[in-house]
């Protein structure tokens, strides 16, 4: 018995995507992350320092802070991992939530038929929707590492995106009706049934249905467009997350609620639910969207693109102060010395993991500081979102000296000249 777990410890590592294996990706991460919890609870009471660093508290905290650095690395690689994996697996869920779908269309109209009849449109409502499963099918076969049907929903930065979703579902509701009035249209062999079908494709009874089709397109492509010239002029802070959640479709980047992103997804959804329900109700025509629920549908995602355009901002310093201990006489600033960088945006949305906490660096001078993990329990001290606090360098040369911060997303604050004395 020992000699076959040891077997299947060597078969099995960190990255191994074999579902819930319990020497998988998401167990090396959860063992990773429990360590790092463990070992950063263990510093911030003040444990676990070497004799050699404990006499100096600069030492130690640079000592503890490499180390969680180090630690923070490795959870960052495991989720990585596990994230990865994770997606390979995703694939077959959302073929079954398609499928799910299509079997409950078939008892639906297996349902309303008791009574009516079976009818011309509900055969062409069956063979639409296992033409459209089997099409998803091989698009979600193709991108299966990346999650199948989900991979064109997720952004850059690795998340889901609500105006791709929102547009997604739109696109997915007009393919649909288009192929059941296609397949009426192959079916019907009275002329005037022939005619009323093609009639049921004028503009005037779907230009609500178009209208919002075109436009959630154009704010998913739009929206695309602005956030990454905002990325690239430094006005907005995005980085990648470990892996996309369902959550990301109703809150911002740091995971908290966005009263645009949810408007924007209830409405649409709304509408989308009352599109189907004139489909169900007239298939001989696309979905006549009343204009007053079509506008409702534009004012909410003008609302989402407003909050889209307003969010983010660079990181400012607003001011550069000494660092004064209890007891400490007041002074200038010389090498040695702690300075408190105040200000904003310092720890972007998204930028709270210890990892990327670790990447923030404030460059004094010429030299470059990163600033140290003080750990505290629960969380970390420094860095903050609005106070950095970090060591004044021997290398840094007496004299007027511009101190600017690099947050984790790479983007750079504006310069606060401060003195440095001998």
């Amino acid at each position: 018995m020992a000699l076959d777990e040891a077997r299947a410890k060597s078969a099995h590592g960190g990255s191994c995507t074999c579902g819930d294996c319990p020497h998988g990706a998401r167990e090396g991460h959860r063992r990773a992350v429990a360590a790092f919890l463990t070992k950063r609870d263990e510093f911030a009471a003040g444990q676990g320092l070497p004799a050699g660093v404990a006499q100096s508290v600069s030492a130690s905290r640079q000592w503890v802070s490499d180390e969680l650095t180090e630690s923070a690395r490795t959870v960052a690689e495991r989720s990585r991992e596990a994230g990865d994996a994770w997606l390979y697996t995703l694939w077959v869920r959302t073929l079954v939530a398609v499928w799910g779908g299509v079997a409950l269309l078939v008892i639906g109209e297996a349902v309303t038929a008791i009574g009516a009849g079976w009818s011309t449109a509900r055969t062409a409502g069956l063979i639409a929707a296992l033409v459209t499963a089997g099409l998803l099918t091989g698009a979600a076969r193709v991108h299966r590492t990346r999650g199948g049907l989900l991979a064109p929903l997720i952004g850059e930065d690795n998340r889901l995106s609500t105006s791709r979703t929102v547009a997604a579902s739109w696109v997915l509701l007009a393919v649909f009706s288009v192929l059941v009035l296609a397949l009426q249209l192959a079916g019907a062999s009275d002329p005037a049934d022939r005619d009323a079908l093609i009639e049921g494709l004028d503009l005037v009874r779907s230009a609500g249905v178009l209208t919002v089709l075109a436009l959630v397109c154009a704010v998913a492509v739009v929206v695309r467009r602005v956030v990454t010239v905002r990325v690239l002029a430094q006005r907005l802070q995005k980085l990648r997350a470990d892996r996309p959640r369902a959550a990301d479709l109703l809150t911002d980047d740091s995971g908290r609620g966005s009263f645009t992103d949810v408007q924007y997804v209830l409405v649409s959804a709304v509408a989308v639910l009352f599109a189907a329900v004139r489909l169900a109700r007239r298939p001989e025509q696309l979905p006549d969207l009343p204009w007053g629920l079509a506008i409702l549908v534009g004012v909410s995602a003008a609302t989402y693109f407003a909050g889209k355009y307003a969010e983010g901002g660079r990181p400012v310093i607003l001011s550069v102060v000494r660092t004064r201990e209890a007891g400490d006489l007041d002074a200038p600033i010389r090498t040695g010395d702690d300075i408190e960088i105040r200000g904003a945006g310092f720890v972007p949305p998204g930028a709270g993991s210890p990892d990327r906490l670790a990447r923030v660096v404030v460059r004094i001078g010429r030299v470059h500081v990163h600033v140290p993990l003080i750990p505290v329990t629960g969380g970390f001290a420094n860095p903050a979102d609005t106070v950095l606090t970090v060591p004044v360098p021997v290398e840094v040369e007496p004299g007027a000296v511009e101190v600017q911060v690099v947050t984790a997303a790479g983007v750079e604050t504006n310069s606060c000249v401060v003195d440095i004395t001998d």
